[in-house]
């Protein structure tokens, strides 16, 4: 424990050298005010990365089909290549890492939605009940659509809260249960979905059981896309899955399974994972600019300190010859190189997290909420305590060795 007389030669020792221990001290506060703030930005960066997964499963798989672009089996390239009932099926049935799977009927004329004299054009679509768990939507009255819709073929429709807002006004909060005509065909509302993504799109559509759209708008068993979530915790096993789909969709439909043409597919897990990697490096990156800049001003701590102990060579020497020991010459270099490392540094701490308060209500679509959470400011205090004590280490070995009489020749 430092008694005062301690804490007063410290000071007095400080503001013999203001100029000096200001602008030191201003390298260290720098250091950890640019490691709190690119912390922070990267940490927006991340935040508005995971807001364009917000409103899909982060594991989804999509796949849809083209034209063929290389022959195969004696047939030239051209051929269209088109989903059916049975290819979601056959997905469903033989897919080991499967979760959620849905195909989707697509709708390309009309799109009207009507309500009384409300008249509007929105999406539809036209899928199986798992794709609710594909879009990660959010069912806030009523339900979604079930399997017995899809036996059934049930005339049922599930709408965002926009859409219902939008067709039934005033009538908004008795809307369940009630009929809209959907491209002039009578669907009963039996949900209303809100959709986490910022994508405003997504808000204005309306979901319809797959096998009544394809009953209703003459689609009979054509599918367009499907859909899926997968089990994978690598980006390999990811891609399995997607080559086990091209294998297996291939066979069926007689092209080759490298044909990028025939068949599309994204893999949004792969794409997470990718970004992942690159926000880790990020990360990394972040700290070692963070990290070299605190050690610019470690060095200046310690080259002050060094001064500091050749100017009071004479009064350590005295201090010696008194009887003070090696550890508490030591302790008081130490103690002083910490004190205006933390001190410094803790203001280069407020200062960066006071900005990153201020900008915390920044949103876009790539960049949202940047901060530096309680783990970095316990990382941040620990690095700063660990940087004083190392910025006058080496100051204090060379107190510590100094000898009495050698000491009272100095001049």
């Amino acid at each position: 424990m430092f008694d005062l007389d301690k804490w007063q030669e410290i000071l007095t020792t400080i503001k013999k050298n203001k100029l000096r221990t200001i602008l030191t001290g201003f390298s260290v506060a720098w250091g950890i005010f640019m490691l709190i703030i690119l912390l922070g930005s990267g940490k927006g960066l991340e935040n508005g990365f995971e807001n364009q997964f917000r409103g899909a499963a982060k594991n989804s798989l999509w796949i849809w089909t083209g034209r063929t672009s290389i022959a195969h089996n004696g047939m030239n390239p051209g051929r269209s290549v088109r989903f059916t009932n049975d290819d979601y099926s056959n997905l469903k049935n033989n897919i080991d890492r499967r979760e959620f799977i849905s195909g989707r009927f697509n709708i390309f004329w009309g799109n009207q939605v009507t309500y009384n004299n409300e008249i509007h054009s929105f999406g539809i679509r036209n899928v199986h009940p798992e794709y609710e768990f594909i879009e990660a939507l959010t069912i806030t009255e009523g339900r979604y659509i079930n399997q017995l819709d899809i036996k059934d073929k049930r005339k049922v429709t599930v709408i965002s809260t926009e859409v219902r807002d939008v067709l039934f006004k005033d009538e908004a909060s008795d809307a369940l249960g009630k009929y809209i005509l959907v491209n002039g065909i009578p669907f009963k509302v039996v949900g209303f979905f809100e959709d986490e993504s910022n994508n405003s799109n997504n808000m204005r559509l309306i979901y319809v059981p797959i096998s009544t759209a394809q009953m209703v708008f003459s689609g009979g068993n054509r599918l367009h896309e499907i859909s899926m979530t997968i089990e994978a915790n690598t980006i390999e096993e990811a891609q399995s899955v997607e080559q086990d789909i091209r294998n297996r969709l291939a066979a069926v439909h007689n092209f080759d399974a490298e044909d990028r043409r025939a068949l599309g597919t994204w893999n949004s897990f792969e794409n997470y994972m990718q970004m992942q990697s690159i926000f880790k490096g990020i990360r990394l990156f972040v700290w070692i600019i963070g990290i070299g800049t605190i050690v610019a001003g470690i060095v200046g701590v310690s080259n002050i300190m060094i001064i500091v102990v050749k100017e009071r060579t004479r009064e350590i020497g005295i201090r010696k010859a008194l009887g003070a020991t090696p550890f508490s010459v030591i302790s008081l270099v130490l103690f002083e190189s910490v004190l205006i490392t933390t001190f410094a540094g803790y203001i280069g701490l407020v200062l960066g997290v006071g900005l990153l308060e201020l900008l915390s209500g920044i949103s876009t679509d790539f960049f949202a909420d940047p901060s530096a959470d309680f783990g970095i400011a316990i990382s941040a205090t620990v690095l700063l305590i660990f940087a004083g004590a190392l910025a006058g280490f080496v100051p204090a070995q060379r107190a510590a060795r100094i000898k009495p009489i050698e000491a009272l020749r100095d001049e």
